[in-house]
């Protein structure tokens, strides 16, 4: 199960922006978001999946790699 669709309706509610602007591939930078919004979501996502982030830095540049980084610590939380 991919968590694609939550984020980006907590991005929608949480930043403003167009749900079709959301696509897998868009950068957070062309979304107009900048590294403490990043941050401030991160801890958001936290809540939402109730899971806890990595505590090391995460190359995260697009919609997709906040998938990607979310999908997979809730496979390994559940393992």
């Amino acid at each position: 199960m991919s968590s694609l669709s939550t984020i980006q309706r907590m991005m929608v509610e949480q930043f403003d922006l167009k749900l079709e602007n959301l696509t897998p591939d868009a950068t957070l930078e062309s979304l107009g978001l900048d590294s403490l919004s990043v941050i401030e979501f991160m801890f958001n996502l936290e809540d939402e999946f109730k899971i806890k982030l990595p505590d090391e830095r995460v190359e995260i540049k697009t919609l997709q790699d906040v998938t990607n980084l979310v999908d997979r610590i809730i496979a390994e939380q559940l393992a």
